[in-house]
């Protein structure tokens, strides 16, 4: 197999040549360019015989590499935290959203609840979520908490389930991952860390939620994260995930 689908892009490409990169023992660097067919058979693809990669051909080869794997230039919204190739990281300001639960000792319910701040990430490593202990939009120094959620893993992953997310990793696709977390039913509690500070425990803290004990998000329950900032997170250095 020699195609595949760019889901950024939304374009399919095909594989077209080959560079192969040849290191002496004195350190020094040669390479060669190779045509790439497909055997007919087996569809395989078939790397051809080479000839020298000239210096002009290189920067060719790397301006057009540059250039389709950059993000396209956009106006970013004051909410997106960050952008690299691998994922895009963003604020959600906290506001009242429906939630949907489907788990036995929570039941079958659905309402509108207040929720804190909140970061989330959508990158090649995953989906992730994490609380907020204030109301602005953070800055790099800005501490992160356990999202106070059913169906999340340790460093903020999201069980994405059946959830429908997004092919893209994009800031166009920001909206439509948002959509995928708080329109997805939470059904269970993962294994891992602790999620809330709540005497009662997590499944009474949603069923409290849910009967609307709350008129506000109550921050005093919120994890903290040891040594998770805003600032980590984009840099990729939570989890590996930028």
């Amino acid at each position: 197999m020699n195609g595949v689908s760019i889901g950024q892009t939304g374009n399919d490409v095909t594989l077209a040549r080959a560079l192969l990169v040849y290191e002496g023992q004195n350190g020094a660097e040669y390479a060669t360019v190779h045509p790439v067919t497909t055997e007919v058979k087996s569809g395989r693809p078939l790397i051809g015989a080479g000839r020298p990669l000239d210096r002009r051909a290189m920067l060719d080869a790397l301006v057009q590499l540059d250039r389709n794997a950059a993000p396209a230039a956009e106006f970013l919204p004051a909410t997106v935290l960050g952008v690299t190739s691998t994922a895009v990281t963003w604020w959600c300001p906290p506001v009242s959203r429906r939630v949907f639960f489907k788990c036995p000792k929570v039941g079958e319910r659905s309402a509108v609840v207040t929720h804190p701040g909140l970061v989330f990430q959508a990158g090649v490593e995953g989906f992730r979520v994490f609380a907020l202990a204030g109301d602005t939009r953070p800055e790099e120094a800005t501490a992160l908490f356990e999202p106070p959620y059913f169906n999340t893993w340790d460093h903020g992953q999201i069980c994405i389930g059946s959830a429908k997310v997004p092919g893209r990793i994009e800031v166009a696709a920001i909206k439509g991952w948002e959509e995928g977390f708080f329109n997805s039913a939470f059904t269970h509690p993962n294994h891992g860390g602790k999620r809330v500070n709540y005497d009662a425990g997590f499944h009474a803290f949603w069923t409290d939620m849910l009967d609307g004990r709350f008129e506000a998000f109550p921050l005093d329950v919120l994890v903290p994260m040891k040594g998770a900032t805003a600032g980590k997170l984009v840099a990729g250095k939570i989890g590996g995930a930028a």
